[in-house]
């Protein structure tokens, strides 16, 4: 492909990425606004109906970058491809990437182990049994915690639909719309999360009237949101770009869903510290690495995503 051809303008590229926010948030009320559905009788159906409209707009995403994108031809490999939507080097883009995340929380992880010990210590010292027994009881506990988790639709809203339906519309289909209207991809990997963190300004009313805050309140609390979806939002692009699979972003995004913000201090537990110092240290210093392009493809010059882009030369 040369340089000149099945480009889009940067103008349009941006208008497009404005389009899909706006109806990725808009189409979230579309049942009471548009389609006048009763108000949902729990929350539990008021959360399945965003869940399905927000799976509606994501195909819809697709199928309108299918028509923007100068896709020319090829195999559906080729066109799922475009999207990072790929089954070769597919534990590689599970397990690279989440041990990178896992960096950035060691502090936290350290946290929850130390909290998870005292647990053991505290029912072994009130029960009378051995450690052994209470890491037993535990792990067997598990498949009727797993089911209680499960069942319940703040899970599916943060490790499914939350990480799907964003990364297909965020990442996915943006960052090659942005790539190519002809923007570096150090600058999409900026650029993108303006998007993301947009799609976000709807929770200041939702939180405004919900929780009684004061606007100044309910500011400041999306204002820390805003922020954080900038970060990981550059970090989610960056992953993308680098992998050219949709899964390395998606599976970030639900572990950092999980385990919310880091931990970086916590009173008379140095450890904490300690750890989240290194963690960040060893993530900075592994970034570049576990993200190499090669890890995830035959080489770079055979790239399997879009006209290689995670070769980083675009």
């Amino acid at each position: 492909m040369e340089e000149s051809e099945g480009r889009l303008s940067k103008l349009v590229a941006v208008i497009a990425c404005i389009a899909m926010t706006l109806f990725y948030v808009s189409i979230l009320y579309a049942p009471t606004l548009i389609l006048r559905l009763p108000p949902p009788q729990s929350y539990e159906n008021f959360m399945i109906r965003r869940f399905i409209c927000a799976a509606v707009w994501s195909v819809a995403s697709v199928i309108f970058c299918a028509f923007v994108l100068p896709i020319t031809g090829g195999e559906a490999s080729y066109s799922f491809g475009v999207y990072g939507i790929r089954s070769d080097h597919f534990w590689q883009a599970i397990v690279f990437p989440l041990f990178l995340t896992s960096l950035m929380y060691a502090g936290s992880l350290i946290f929850k182990s130390m909290l998870l010990v005292n647990k053991w210590k505290e029912h072994r010292h009130q029960e009378g049994e051995p450690l052994l027994g209470c890491i037993k009881s535990t792990l067997l506990s598990l498949p009727v915690q797993m089911s209680s988790v499960t069942s319940n639709v703040l899970f599916w809203r943060n490790f499914i639909v939350a990480p799907v339906t964003e990364e297909l519309v965020f990442r996915a289909c943006m960052i090659p719309l942005l790539l190519c209207g002809g923007f570096k991809a150090y600058n999409v990997i900026f650029l993108c999360p303006t998007f993301f963190s947009l799609a976000h300004l709807n929770h200041m009313m939702e939180i405004y009237s919900r929780h009684n805050y004061s606007l100044l309140k309910a500011s400041l609390v999306v204002g820390l949101q805003l922020g954080y979806t900038v970060i990981f939002g550059s970090y989610a692009s960056f992953l993308f770009i680098r992998t050219g699979n949709i899964v390395a972003p998606l599976v970030a995004h639900a572990f950092c869903n999980y385990m919310g913000l880091p931990v970086l201090f916590v009173h008379r537990k140095g450890l904490v510290s300690i750890a989240f110092l290194a963690g960040m240290v060893s993530f900075v210093w592994l970034l570049f690495p576990i993200t190499w392009p090669d890890l995830y493809n035959e080489s770079t010059n055979n790239c399997r995503c879009w006209q290689g882009y995670c070769s980083w030369n675009k």
